[in-house]
């Protein structure tokens, strides 16, 4: 009986997961299709450079991310830093992770707004702006949580030898909660590189590849060069995020 329940169980997760799944298989096929014959082929990733504009939307992309995977973890470490020395530590809470509570579009328009009345011309500064006010919530909180597990004797030990606060974190904390900041970073490149809403409304004349490929699917629909470039964004997430559990197994493990 208990062989059956434990096949019904796994049957009942490959369905969840199937149904989840399912709808990043169609760009993945169309994306080795000849849209003419039919047959299988690869020439479709060799024509995502035949794009000017998409490539230039690549490359925003890229930058943007490699800004976000930065600014992000930095500023996520300062503010787990100041919830451990601040008395305030729930008002600094707030103050991280009220971007997570305010929609989207909201959050895009305001920004724009406030970048329209300072002078503040559209850009890849006003784009990563944005992001990184999205992306420091998830960043906060990944670092807030391995940084809950650090022994602060250790600290204590390091004070006690006669080591500055600045050498004790540098010496004692970091390389104990650097597990923590790179996933905090790749999470953040994962959120920079797939964010959509916040950015369409700030970047002006420029484009990443997200808002590029929504913009190019509601006028005109899609090209098999693009369907490319969605399959290797797909894998390439699918990749980071098993770095992601990798740095979780690193950080735990006993799991």
């Amino acid at each position: 009986m208990k062989s059956w329940s434990r096949i019904l169980l796994w049957l009942c997760l490959a369905g969840v997961l199937a149904f989840l799944y399912a709808p990043l298989l169609p760009p993945l096929i169309l994306a080795v299709r000849d849209p003419t014959t039919g047959s299988i082929t690869f020439q479709n990733f060799g024509a995502i450079h035949s794009d000017p504009t998409l490539v230039g939307a690549l490359t925003n992309s890229i930058l943007l991310a490699a800004i976000i995977g930065v600014t992000a973890p930095l500023l996520g470490l300062a503010a787990a830093q100041a919830v451990r020395s601040f008395g305030v530590p729930r008002l600094i809470v707030t103050v991280i992770l009220l971007p997570l509570f305010i929609p989207g579009v909201s959050m895009g328009v305001s920004t724009s707004l406030f970048f329209s009345l300072t002078g503040i011309d559209p850009s890849i500064l006003t784009m990563a702006t944005v992001q990184t006010l999205w992306a420091l919530p998830f960043a906060f909180l990944i670092i807030l949580t391995v940084m809950s597990g650090f022994d602060m004797v250790y600290l204590e030990a390091a004070y006690t030898c006669g080591a500055t606060r600045a050498q004790a974190f540098w010496d004692v904390e970091l390389p104990q909660i650097a597990p923590g900041i790179s996933g905090a970073a790749i999470f953040s490149v994962i959120l920079s590189f797939n964010e959509t809403v916040r950015t369409a409304v700030v970047q002006g004349g420029n484009n990443t590849i997200q808002t590029f490929i929504w913009s190019r699917y509601q006028q005109v629909g899609l090209t098999p060069n693009m369907y490319a470039l969605m399959s290797i964004i797909i894998a390439v997430t699918l990749l980071l995020i098993l770095v992601l559990v990798a740095l979780g197994r690193q950080q735990d493990p006993e799991t």
